[in-house]
């Protein structure tokens, strides 16, 4: 008879310290959407002269090689140890920070968030399988996931308000430098109190996936955002999505045939799994852009300042907690299947709803309600997602399957983030081009503002379309219960 591993008795303590790493992450990618108006501003007044359609590159050049090199990083982690990538992870991560906050122009502003996407694939799978190797016990692993979940949304929520503050009071590049000081404090809690964990066996990285995975991803998503502005009709956009695809191509052959795949097949032929992965694709294509969005429209259409911008998305933040809190203890009882496909039909409706605004909304009457609705329903997805990515795992297979429940978020969050915004501004367009027939030359003044928010709008309708299909994957393909979650613990740490 096999026996699970012994607990280690410092479990509790290493998702502390996991954990905080896990906030920096997060809080980054949400600072980053607070300070981006600012730091799109003229030279003169402090900024980087960043054009609107170079806006999204801000977020996609770091979630395409976080996306990217996901895979590698997971693999990276296996065998170099868990703990040594999770290290190293954390002093890239930093440095590269570093280099974005005395960033001279867009170009270095855009290489260092690249850099932070590289530190970052290395980092994120190895915290989520130091996770799963650390809490072999469904129940503690669901409350561990819990925390997981909802120091995603605190991340989140405190990234938005001090985003909001240093942008305001000191400057925008702060939001980058303060990256620093925590990688610092997670390394020095680290060292001592992370137990090591790695695959046995010699290793060999797949490095040829990495770059053609990586390659393709950026030649799509530059693909569409060329097509944003010369329109889906240009000539100039379809090679790079075509080359895209081709490399997307060469790289699932290349992991047919390689001996140790980036990506074992393995893991997205089992139905579950598959249903989980391609949950967190359509979750990613449908949410990234509305933090983008909705900033733009604080500040911009209403002139809020960071500060209050930050604190108006806190109702969101503070759902996704509550809700990850709660669901970690349902999940154990009813399973993921429920949690999930009701989570993401809320996130669903909640964007919907949001579709409806216009330039003077109410933020108590109409967004608030919006943001809170989805909020509840997307901390009930990602804790069932997450526990059911890594159904029935191998421990070999650990950092790879960490690994790809990660690129399904980001290669969502990249295509996605892409699209909508190119959803936008031709939305804008076209609404500029018709109304300009039927308005006054003083109704003119507010044209620009109202394209705008209309742009804003479609692409919420687009983000609404995908977490619906979020909710239909997830009930059609994770055919489990919470009787076979639980037994997947026993099966895949016994091996």
């Amino acid at each position: 008879m096999v026996h699970a591993e012994v607990p280690d008795p410092r479990r509790w303590f290493a998702l502390f310290v996991i954990a905080i790493a896990q906030l920096m992450v997060v809080l980054d990618a949400s600072i980053v959407n607070i300070a981006l108006p600012h730091a799109a501003l003229p030279k003169a007044l402090g900024g980087l002269a960043i054009s609107e359609k170079n806006y999204q590159w801000a977020v996609t050049a770091y979630t395409l090689t976080f996306g990217g090199f996901l895979l590698l990083g997971g693999r990276v982690g296996d065998y170099l140890g868990r703990k040594k990538a999770f290290l190293i992870g954390l002093v890239g991560f930093a440095g590269a920070s570093l280099l974005g906050g005395f960033s001279q122009n867009q170009q270095m502003l855009f290489g260092a968030r690249a850099l932070q996407g590289v530190f970052g694939a290395l980092l994120a799978p190895a915290a989520l399988s130091l996770i799963s190797v650390t809490f072999t016990d469904s129940k503690e692993r669901a409350k561990a996931f819990g925390v997981y979940g909802a120091l995603s949304g605190l991340g989140a929520a405190i990234g938005l308000i001090a985003g909001g503050l240093l942008t305001q009071y000191f400057s925008w590049r702060w939001c980058l430098l303060v990256n620093t000081p925590m990688a610092i404090f997670a390394f020095s809690l680290a060292v001592p109190n992370i137990k090591e964990s790695r695959v046995q066996g010699h290793p060999h990285y797949d490095v040829p996936g990495a770059l053609s995975a990586t390659a393709g991803m950026v030649s799509i998503v530059y693909g569409v955002s060329k097509a944003a502005t010369d329109g889906w009709g240009s000539t100039g956009a379809w090679p790079f999505i075509a080359l895209g695809g081709a490399l997307l191509a060469v790289f699932f052959l290349i992991e047919a045939k390689v001996k140790s795949p980036l990506l074992p097949l393995r893991l997205i032929t089992d139905r579950v799994r598959a249903g989980a992965y391609l949950s967190q694709v359509f979750v990613g294509l449908g949410l990234f852009g509305m933090f983008l969005f909705m900033t733009f429209y604080f500040q911009d259409v209403h002139g809020y300042s960071a500060v209050k911008t930050g604190m108006l998305f806190m109702p969101f933040s503070l759902g996704i907690i509550l809700s990850a809190v709660v669901s970690s203890q349902l999940l154990p009882r009813i399973g993921p299947r429920l949690l999930a496909t009701v989570g993401c039909t809320m996130g669903a409706v909640g964007l919907f709803l949001l579709s409806f605004m216009n330039p003077t909304s109410s933020y108590i009457a109409h967004v608030m309600p919006a943001m809170v609705l989805a909020s509840l329903g997307l901390g009930m997805a990602f804790v069932s997602v997450s526990s059911t990515a890594l159904f029935n795992v191998h421990a070999e297979d650990t950092g790879a399957a960490s690994a790809v429940l990660n690129t399904a978020q980001q290669i969502g969050g990249s295509f996605g983030t892409a699209i909508q915004n190119t959803i936008v501004v031709s939305g804008a367009s076209s609404f500029l081009l018709v109304a300009a027939r039927t308005k006054s030359a003083a109704a003119n003044l507010r044209l620009h503002v109202e394209a705008n928010v209309h742009g804003y709008d479609l692409a919420f309708r687009f983000g609404s379309l995908m977490l619906l299909l979020a909710a239909i994957s997830f009930f059609l393909l994770v055919n489990i219960d919470r009787h076979h979650l639980g037994q997947h613990d026993e099966v895949a740490f016994a091996h």
